[in-house]
């Protein structure tokens, strides 16, 4: 990337998160979040109560970068085939055509992920993986953009089967909307009559545009210093006495794809060691699995990812 093309990403982005703000108010850091999880090829886990703009920031982002957007609500009855879609046998032309499930679209919203049975949830964490849908034998890609926004309750457990830490560790980041500021949710009665404000969204790029700033930001540079950084900081969350385990290989990797979309998204065609303090805590807090000792102590994995951002030192000058 060079630094004209950075200064262009900049302004897209910019430009991307202006038009999903006139719909979900007050929450730029996050919505620059999702955006960067959805430029890095990744998927974002959202664990926030209900009714805190989850379904309207889905709707933003597909109606921002002209795409589809589909909201697939998991119970415990929900099948396989429910997310992907079936291969039906159609009489009229003697063969079997296959129908697409609602995980084909642009953005999928993912609601309550939590409440569905492991197989369902493997069979989605499985499209998020490859990309692409297996039915009896024959592939159907996802399309680009692609991504999986899912949704956990932090309140109610009760009926819901915990994501496995393989799972957990698919999403590229982990984070929460949360409830509006004071003047923000005042503004918000104050549009109540616009039930659905995304409709009224013009769109900012194409989808395929969004697939080759995805390819652009991948070619970002990142220095031998900076990946030496972010491998030490995952060893030390993997040596760190409170934790069972710590970040995966999977984990780092999603780091400096995060990373280099946010550098993009600053302007820069090279990586800092700020940007991965910056994304330290929505990469990497979810991947982690604390000590139940010292987890009933009270430490949290956001701790442990702060602990170890004070113990190692961050590079000062790029390798030679």
């Amino acid at each position: 990337m060079t630094p004209e093309q950075a200064a262009w990403f900049q302004g897209v982005f910019g430009r991307l998160v202006d038009n999903v703000g006139h719909a979900v108010l007050g929450k730029p850091d996050v919505v620059s979040l999702v955006l960067t999880a959805m430029l890095a090829e990744g998927h974002v886990l959202l664990e926030d109560a209900p009714g805190t703009g989850k379904t309207q920031l889905a709707k933003s982002l597909a109606a921002t970068v002209q795409g589809t957007s589909t909201r697939i609500q998991f119970t415990p009855d929900l099948l396989p085939s429910d997310v992907t879609g079936v291969t039906i046998y159609d009489q009229a032309s003697h063969k079997f055509e296959f129908h697409k499930g609602p995980i084909f679209a642009s953005i999928v919203l993912a609601d309550e992920i939590n409440r569905a049975s492991p197989k369902t949830q493997s069979a989605l964490l499985e499209v998020m993986e490859e990309g692409r849908v297996t039915v009896d034998g024959v592939s159907h890609e996802a399309g680009r953009p692609f991504l999986v926004i899912a949704t956990q309750n932090p309140i109610e457990q009760a009926g819901t089967y915990k994501l496995p830490e393989a799972q957990l560790d698919r999403f590229l980041i982990k984070t929460s909307i949360g409830y509006p500021d004071l003047d923000f949710e005042e503004r918000i009665l104050a549009g109540s009559a616009d039930r659905n404000p995304s409709a009224s969204l013009s769109p900012v790029i194409t989808g395929s545009a969004v697939a080759d700033m995805a390819d652009l930001a991948a070619t970002l540079y990142v220095d031998p210093a900076v990946l030496r950084y972010t491998a030490e900081l995952a060893r030390a969350t993997r040596d760190a006495k409170d934790t069972v385990l710590g970040v995966s290989v999977r984990g780092s990797l999603a780091m400096i794809r995060a990373a280099k979309v946010r550098a993009a998204a600053h302007g820069r065609h090279f990586v800092l060691p700020d940007d991965i303090k910056a994304l330290a805590g929505p990469v990497w807090t979810h991947r982690l699995v604390l000590d139940p000792e010292a987890e009933f102590s009270g430490v949290t994995a956001a701790g442990i990812i702060a602990r170890m951002l004070e113990d190692v030192a961050a590079p000062q000058a790029r390798v030679a």
